[in-house]
């Protein structure tokens, strides 16, 4: 029997952007797929429902990969799938497998042989350099920094150090109740002429990307408490 295929469906990252979100062929693939590996149940029904799904949502089969339900033997998600049923997987908010424990699902899939098909959809990361003006051929994302103050402070030094050094965009994250204290780090902690995009927001109604040097920001220094933010560094 042929096995089946695992769709990688991206969700959107903001409230009320699912038509910024979604392509003609990902609705028409979620119409046929009816079994879905997911790190949220809630967002993913709403998203589905959100882009147009027309099959009833007690029809589908939904298997929860979220941070309580990782013990859950890995054979049991690809049931469905050794049996010759297409499966989607999805992240909580935008491309399933990139800074997202799905990947280990993708990694999987691969050992198995079966197909993975990527679908189109909003990636905070790539939208984050393209609206930075910094370098796009090479970037790196770190995800997050030390907790720890000091060793959060050393490593925002390595990372300026290697943008300089390589002429590389470093990207990272923080949990959004602690961006304020990483700004706070940064601007304190970077060099003056060192620049600094924060891309906060993106795709929502108070989508907000501003690149500046590390002196001007501290003319003006934004509120981002609880808004989910990426920071990019870059020395020219």
């Amino acid at each position: 029997m042929p096995l089946g295929t695992l769709y990688l469906v991206p969700v959107p990252l903001a409230e009320q952007a699912a038509s910024k979100s979604f392509t003609p062929y990902l609705v028409d693939t979620i119409n046929q797929v009816k079994e879905y590996i997911v790190e949220n149940e809630k967002t993913a029904r709403r998203f589905l429902k959100e882009a147009g799904l027309k099959t009833p949502q007690s029809e589908l089969t939904i298997h929860d990969y979220g941070k309580h339900s990782r013990d859950t033997p890995i054979n049991e998600f690809f049931i469905g799938l050794v049996a010759g049923n297409d499966v989607g997987l999805m992240s909580e908010a935008g491309c399933p497998g990139v800074a997202d424990p799905g990947s280990e699902i993708v990694a999987e899939a691969h050992r198995r042989g079966i197909k993975v098909v990527p679908l189109v959809g909003p990636s905070s990361i790539l939208l984050a350099v393209m609206a930075s003006g910094f370098n796009g051929q090479s970037f790196t994302f770190h995800g997050y920094l030390p907790i720890d103050k000091i060793e959060r402070g050393k490593r925002i030094k390595e990372l300026e150090a290697l943008s300089r050094q390589h002429n590389q965009t470093q990207l990272f994250i923080e949990t959004p109740f602690r961006n304020n204290p990483m700004l706070e780090e940064i601007l304190r902690t970077c060099a003056p002429k060192t620049k600094l995009c924060i891309a906060c927001d993106l795709t929502s109604a108070n989508e907000f990307v501003q690149t500046k040097t590390i002196t001007d920001w501290k003319q003006k220094v934004p509120d981002l408490h609880k808004r989910p933010t990426i920071f990019l560094l870059f020395c020219s």
